[in-house]
This record gives C-alpha cells, sequence and structure tokens, in this order.
C-alpha cells in the first residue's frame, strides 16, 4: 500500500479478497475508473440502505464505465452472505486481516470501533484520486454526491 490518499494523486493500491476469496487489486483496474466504498459492518441498516441505494441505481455507474469496490472489515464468508441476500451486482472485498489495513491506508479506520468510517473514493482510469468523501458510523452518504462526482469525471 502507499501513503495517505490526496487528490490529484495516486489512490492507495491494496489488495482484498472478494466473497469467494479471489484477489482483486486496486492498480489492476487501471484503464477503468472505480469508486471505492468503506462500509463499517455487513447487514447493518444505514450499511444495508446505502448499498441498496447503490445496487438500485447502478445503471449511473455502469454508464460512465465506473467500477464500485465495496471494502469492509467483515470476513469474505459474511460479506458472500450479504451479497447474496441484498442481490449487489457489484464486488464486496474483506479488509478483515490483517484487519483494517486498506481502511487504515485511506484515513478511515475507526481504532476505538475497529472498523471503517463511511468513506468513498473515485479513483479515475489512470487510478488518480479524483474525489472523496467521509461521512460519520451512522450518517449515510449522498447518492447525487457520487452522481455529481461521476459526471465531473467524465467532464
Amino acid at each position: 500500500m502507499t501513503a495517505t490518499p490526496v487528490l490529484g494523486e495516486l489512490a492507495p493500491d491494496f489488495t482484498l479478497v472478494d466473497t469467494h476469496g479471489t484477489p482483486v487489486t486496486l492498480s489492476a483496474l487501471r484503464g477503468t475508473p472505480v469508486v471505492v466504498v468503506f462500509v463499517p459492518f455487513a447487514f447493518s441498516g444505514t450499511c444495508r440502505g446505502e448499498l441498496c441505494e447503490i445496487r438500485d441505481n447502478i445503471a449511473a455507474f455502469d454508464q460512465a464505465g465506473v467500477r464500485v469496490l465495496v471494502v469492509s472489515c467483515d470476513s469474505m464468508f459474511t460479506l458472500r452472505a450479504w451479497q447474496e441476500q441484498e442481490g449487489y451486482g457489484f464486488d464486496l472485498l474483506s479488509d478483515f486481516w490483517p484487519h483494517g489495513d486498506v481502511a487504515r491506508a485511506y484515513e478511515v479506520f475507526d481504532e476505538k470501533a475497529g472498523r471503517p468510517l463511511r468513506g468513498s473514493f473515485l479513483v479515475d482510469a489512470d487510478g488518480v484520486l479524483r474525489w472523496s468523501v467521509v461521512n460519520p458510523a451512522g450518517q449515510a452518504r449522498d447518492l447525487a454526491a457520487y452522481r455529481a462526482a461521476i459526471a465531473d469525471l467524465a467532464a
């Protein structure tokens, strides 16, 4: 992993496993814009609401060619059950071990609670961080903010 995320610089690279144990590496996705969405806990109300909103509006991401990667400190098995239950068609990645390393690299790990804050990061096709937002654990992110960031990326 690289240093702290700074707008206009390369996003911190990472490799995490998806819900089937397949490694996903951010830098391997160059050529495609990516939004990295950190969530505190699988199956929690606010997290579910946010991801269902992304799921139900995935066309906005798909039309812009933006891949969605959701990162949680839950195990891949927990994330797989959540993905299957909710019908999420995007990647859920486990930052389980070393616990929260990627969330720390993005400066969204809450050390006291042992989980990520609600951070979202838009990475362009060259791997450069173009937009970010970080909300406290109980405050959902606004889908309109994602749409605006994606529109700015396309402009």
